[in-house]
C-alpha cells in the first residue's frame, strides 16, 4: 500500500501572490527529503519547495505560470516502500524527453519549464548564470534573460523576425519588442499603483552634509573591514532614522480607519534593487536596540543574500519604515518615492556629491565645497502633518551633521 502526501504552497508568504515557476522535479522522479521539487516566485523572492520525505513525486497538479495561493496542493508524492510501485519506479531508468535543438546538449539536467523556455525564447541556458541551487539554471532565469535581450546565435530565424516586427500601435517605420512582465514585477506595479490609490502623498525634502559621518566612516572602516563587515552610509542612515524616530514617533506609524498604530520597535526595510527584476526591502528588526556596527553586519548581511536570490520570506516581513537609497544609481531627487503601503512613511537618499556651500565661520560667510545630498520623507498625509515631516527630517539631518568622531 503506498502512503500520498500533498505538496503545499506555504500558508504565510511575502507579496500579493505566488506564481508556480519551474517543477524540478517531474512525475516518476525518485526525491529524497529536502531536494527541491518546485520553485514559486513572488514579487519578492523565488522560492523553492522541497521534498518532506524520501519518495516519488506522483503527481503535478499547478503547471509552469498557474497562480499558487497559500495552502494551495502544487502536487502530490508517493511515500517510498521498497517491495511496493515506488520501488519500482526508483529503479526505473530516466526517461529523457526530446528538446530543442539549442538545448539538446542539455536535456539531461535542464527542467522542462527551462526548456520549454529555451524553446519559445531561442535563448541557450548554457550562456547563462543559473539562480538556483548549485548554480541550476531556473525558469526564472530564462525569463530574466529575454528581458535583458540576451538571445543566443542558434535562436530559430522565426522567432528572431517575430521579436523585430513592429507593434500593431507602433508607427510605420518603428520597430518593438514585448518583453514578458515577470511575477515580481507584476505585483511590484500592482503594489505602487494601490499605495497612490490608497493614501495623499506628500514629500518634503531637506539638504544633509555627510562630512561628519565620511570622517567617522574613514576612521572605522577598516577595523570593521578586518572583522568582514563594511562600514556603509546606509548604516549611518538607519541610525539617524532611529534617533528621529525617537523625536517623532508618528513617522513609524500605520494608519486605520479609527486610530493610528504607532508602534514600539522601529523595523527599517532596506530597499535593494536587483537590476532588472526589480527591488525587494529586507526589514532590520528592533533597529533601536542596534549599535551601528551590529546595523553594518545586518545590512551587508541581507544585501548579499538578496542579490544571490537566498532571502527569507520572513525577512521582508514586518517593516514599519523603508529607506530607499535612490542616489547610488545617479538621481539628486526622487519625488515621490512611494510609500511601502501600510506604512506611513518613507526616507529617499539623494546621490552624493561635492557642491558649493555657504558656511559661517567666526561670524563671518565663508564659501566652501562640501559633501551634500538630498535627503526626502514621503509621508501619508492622513497620518503625518507637515510640521511633524519637517522635524523628523530636521533630527535626521542634525544627527547626520553632528555624528561623534
Amino acid at each position: 500500500m503506498t502512503d500520498t502526501i500533498e505538496i503545499t504552497a506555504p500558508i504565510e508568504q511575502e507579496g500579493t501572490k505566488a506564481v508556480v515557476r519551474n517543477w524540478v522535479k517531474q512525475i516518476g522522479d525518485h526525491v529524497r527529503e529536502g531536494d527541491a521539487l518546485v520553485e514559486l516566485e513572488t514579487d519578492k523572492v523565488t522560492q523553492e519547495i522541497a521534498a518532506p520525505c524520501d519518495g516519488i513525486l506522483s503527481e503535478i497538479a499547478m503547471s509552469d505560470g498557474d497562480d499558487a495561493v497559500p495552502g494551495a496542493i502544487l502536487g502530490r508524492m508517493s511515500i517510498e516502500t521498497m517491495n511496493g510501485v515506488a520501488a519500482q519506479a526508483a529503479e526505473a531508468p530516466l526517461q529523457i524527453q526530446p528538446a530543442s535543438p539549442a538545448t539538446a546538449s542539455a536535456a539531461a539536467y535542464y527542467s522542462p519549464a527551462v526548456r520549454k523556455a529555451a524553446e519559445e525564447y531561442g535563448i541557450d541556458p548554457a550562456s547563462l548564470k543559473g539562480s538556483g541551487r548549485d548554480g541550476r539554471i531556473t525558469r526564472a532565469d530564462m525569463d530574466h534573460a529575454l528581458e535583458a535581450g540576451k538571445t543566443h546565435p542558434l535562436a530559430p530565424v522565426s522567432q528572431q523576425a517575430a521579436t523585430e516586427l513592429p507593434s500593431p500601435s507602433a508607427s510605420a517605420d518603428g520597430r518593438s519588442r514585448h518583453v514578458p512582465h515577470s511575477a515580481m514585477r507584476l505585483s511590484i506595479a500592482r503594489h505602487m499603483a494601490q499605495s497612490l490609490a490608497a493614501a495623499p502623498q506628500v514629500t518634503a525634502i531637506f539638504e544633509a552634509d555627510f562630512t561628519a559621518i565620511i570622517r567617522h566612516r574613514e576612521s572605522h572602516k577598516d577595523r570593521m573591514k578586518a572583522e568582514g563587515v563594511n562600514l556603509s552610509y546606509t548604516a549611518y542612515f538607519v541610525a539617524a532614522s532611529v534617533s528621529a524616530m525617537k523625536l517623532v514617533p508618528e513617522v513609524n506609524s500605520r494608519w486605520h480607519d479609527d486610530s493610528l498604530e504607532i508602534f514600539e520597535d522601529v523595523n527599517i526595510g532596506v530597499g535593494i534593487a536587483l537590476g532588472d527584476k526589480g527591488l525587494v526591502a529586507p526589514v532590520i528588526r528592533r533597529a533601536q536596540d542596534l549599535s551601528l556596527e551590529t546595523i553594518a553586519a545586518r545590512l551587508q548581511d541581507l544585501t548579499n543574500r538578496a542579490r544571490s536570490n537566498a532571502l527569507k520570506g520572513e525577512e521582508l516581513k514586518g517593516g514599519t519604515f523603508t529607506i530607499s537609497n535612490h542616489g547610488v544609481s545617479g538621481s539628486l531627487v526622487a519625488s515621490p518615492i512611494i510609500i511601502n503601503q501600510p506604512q506611513s512613511a518613507i526616507l529617499g537618499i539623494g546621490k552624493l556629491e561635492k557642491r558649493v556651500a555657504v558656511r559661517e565661520i567666526d561670524g563671518a560667510d565663508t564659501i566652501q565645497i562640501r559633501p551634500l545630498a538630498y535627503v526626502s520623507l514621503t509621508i501619508d498625509h492622513r497620518s503625518l502633518d507637515g510640521h511633524q515631516t519637517n522635524a523628523w527630517l530636521t533630527e535626521f539631518v542634525r544627527v547626520l551633521q553632528n555624528w561623534p568622531q
